[in-house]
């Protein structure tokens, strides 16, 4: 009994600092672009650019490519991660945040919060968990990402960059290229990075790997299998493949493990103390990393959640602007 009680208060004090880390990244308010630029006709496919601050006028930027989290649900759209971009441009980047088609929207609920807790509603009846039991939102809540059109949307804008960069921020160099991502915006830069390594008849495959620099993850998402036996995120990467019947199926075309090696340096950045994205993810893909005869590094952040990897007030925000100059730089 003693140890049910001394486990519910680990537990309890790991929510409690978890809700403490998420409050303070999202305390900062929204940062305006320098410009913003559409590689596509629906709303949501558009680029925000933001110029580096006290550029030197001798040495062109290096660009930034961003992709926000949030379970790819339609709760969380690229305004949240605006402070962590105007962080990177004092940090001598430029930086180009890209949104992307995420999950339907449920209704908001009156007076809750502007960006909900990245839970999300478990598949009905898989292994007969409730959404509660998941540690997710009621049933009826938003449903992660789109098929395929969320990968449609990074494709696309990726693709569509290195032009949109010249004509958005010309003090920018676009062949000093790299992606970072959060959460499941981390998943989707490892997806992004590996693209001339998915199945031939996948519609975003690539002959060549991507001109970018590096990849710079931050508590990725970058094993769907081990995410779904640890419950991330409430089941958010079976709803992103369509749920149970095409899981398997869909897994080859987009989860990071299977696109090995990249060939493109890429670092994890991993909080030991998340609980939203466990370490054990971020070590799978490493460990399959090396076993395809790739390194990857892996930065793991002692006593750091999920949220200080992207909140300007956090000391582990700084390391991943270091991991990212040292691949840019």
């Amino acid at each position: 009994m003693q140890d049910d009680a001394a486990s519910r208060d680990g537990d309890d004090a790991a929510d409690a600092r978890d809700a403490a880390e998420e409050a303070s990244a999202f305390s900062h308010p929204p940062v305006d672009p320098d410009v913003t630029m559409a590689y596509g006709d629906h709303p949501d496919q558009v680029i925000d650019f933001y110029a580096p601050r006290d550029p030197d006028p001798a040495v062109p930027a290096p660009v930034v490519v961003v992709l926000h989290g949030g379970a790819w649900r339609a709760p969380y759209d690229r305004r949240h991660i605006t402070p962590f971009a105007d962080f990177l441009t004092r940090r001598g980047f430029a930086v180009a945040n890209v949104e992307y088609r995420r999950g339907e929207a449920a209704s908001p609920a009156p007076d809750g919060p502007a960006i909900p807790a990245q839970g999300g509603p478990v598949d009905p009846g898989r292994d007969g968990a409730t959404a509660s039991e998941a540690g997710g939102i009621a049933p009826g809540g938003p449903v992660a990402g789109r098929w395929p059109d969320t990968f449609d949307d990074v494709a696309a804008a990726l693709d569509a960059l290195p032009a949109l960069v010249r004509r958005a921020l010309p003090q920018a160099d676009a062949r000093r290229m790299v992606i970072t991502g959060h959460s499941a915006g981390g998943h989707l830069a490892l997806w992004a990075a590996a693209r001339h390594l998915l199945p031939a008849d996948a519609p975003w495959h690539t002959e060549r790997p991507a001109p970018l620099r590096g990849v710079v993850a931050l508590a990725p998402i970058a094993d769907f299998e081990v995410a779904e036996k640890l419950g991330v995120c409430g089941g958010a990467s079976r709803q992103l493949l369509g749920g149970e019947a095409t899981f398997a199926e869909r897994l080859p075309y987009a989860d990071p493990v299977r696109l090995l090696p990249t060939g493109i340096a890429t670092t994890i950045v991993q909080g030991r103390s998340d609980i939203v994205v466990p370490q054990a993810v971020a070590e799978a893909y490493a460990d399959a990393a090396a076993k395809a005869g790739e390194v990857v590094g892996l930065t793991l952040l002692e006593d750091v959640g999920h949220f200080p990897l992207i909140d300007p007030a956090a000391d582990a925000c700084a390391v991943v602007a270091e991991e990212i100059a040292q691949l840019a730089w």
